[in-house]
């Protein structure tokens, strides 16, 4: 795609040409700085895992959300680069520690790194993961320096809680929608909050600016996992990038299945329970069984009412941001390809 033009013009009705970079020009850009981030340091055996996890694809939606954000105040996103590279960077150490936890064999495709090497080595290079992301997030303006670091700070340990949370859900059977809501918010909206408010402080926006993309990010990002709860049940696998149902084969308390348990009737409720407590069963049949009573109960119209609220929500913060609607045009239309929706 071509770079974006912008127009902007000064009392005298002077025309001034700024050249911004369109999300697929700072995707490409974040992946060749994601490419060299360890370059040159040893041991090997630590550093290889590293540069696996984070060459293996991901749609790089933090640090293409943080520039984007950074954009709709200044034009020289390339300037925060090492703090786009950071936020992805602890994104993935969370993924390469989640899918040790799950003792998950695949991650996009390629197997995990404790299944391709071990254990050991996954706790190692992931921690390792975490200095280095911290390391690129302090290279920014000293001024900057304590808010970009509180509030990554902060949203670290707001992740951790959330991913308790997760793993405290599956042991109770008694989970309402308000806390998975959220838990969501902790273990996924916040971290896109976070790379917006980041992008903000880091272009000097108002307080008031900034804190109204961090809602924005808040909201899109439960949006975010809402559709994804959604897609595991309804979605197309070949679009949606994954198998269809394994949230359902696992019981994973998703949105789908707690408001299911919550709003089932009886008989109802005694079919989904059987699913649930089943040892030995066919995948694809559960599967199907599940998803009849969910259109049953009717979760299906339940969850797209939610994702759209969290939408229209959004739309609020991202429309009180003091600046020009065609500033924000690019970021807008990342969003809705994002969401594979229009806004």
């Amino acid at each position: 795609m071509p770079h974006a033009i912008r127009h902007t013009y000064s009392f005298q009705n002077i025309k001034h040409i700024n050249i911004m970079l369109n999300a697929n020009e700072i995707l490409q850009k974040v992946n060749e700085s994601l490419d060299i981030i360890s370059r040159g340091r040893e041991p090997e055996t630590l550093y290889e895992p590293i540069r696996y996890v984070l060459s293996i694809g991901g749609k790089r939606i933090r640090p293409v959300l943080m520039m984007l954000t950074y954009e709709l105040f200044r034009d020289d996103p390339e300037k925060i680069m090492m703090q786009a590279c950071a936020i992805e960077t602890y994104h993935n150490y969370t993924l390469l520690h989640d899918d040790l936890m799950d003792n998950a064999d695949l991650r996009r495709g390629h197997q995990t790194v404790h299944k391709k090497w071990n254990a050991n080595t996954a706790i190692l290079s992931g921690d390792s993961m975490l200095v280095l992301a911290y390391q690129r997030m302090a290279q920014c303006d000293p001024d900057k320096l304590k808010p970009v670091l509180d509030l990554f700070s902060e949203t670290a340990l707001e992740i951790g809680e959330g991913q308790q949370y997760d793993m405290d859900f599956e042991q109770r059977n008694d989970v309402t929608e308000a806390e998975y809501i959220e838990m969501i918010r902790l273990k996924t909206s916040v971290l896109l909050a976070c790379a917006m408010k980041i992008g903000a402080i880091l272009a000097d926006a108002p307080v008031a600016d900034a804190e109204n993309l961090y809602k924005f990010g808040e909201q899109v990002g439960l949006a975010f996992q809402l559709q994804d709860d959604y897609l595991d049940v309804y979605g197309d696998s070949a679009v949606f990038g994954k198998a269809i149902g394994g949230d359902i084969v696992s019981n994973k308390k998703t949105y789908m299945l707690i408001n299911a348990m919550n709003r089932a009737d009886e008989k109802q409720r005694a079919r989904l329970s059987g699913w649930i407590d089943a040892k030995e069963f066919d995948a694809g049949e559960k599967i199907a069984a599940v998803r009849a009573l969910y259109d049953e109960i009717g979760i299906d119209r339940l969850a797209l009412e939610k994702i759209n609220y969290y939408f229209e929500q959004s739309r609020k913060y991202i429309d009180a941001v003091g600046v020009a609607e065609e500033r924000k045009a690019e970021l807008m239309s990342y969003v809705a390809r994002m969401m594979k929706r229009n806004y």
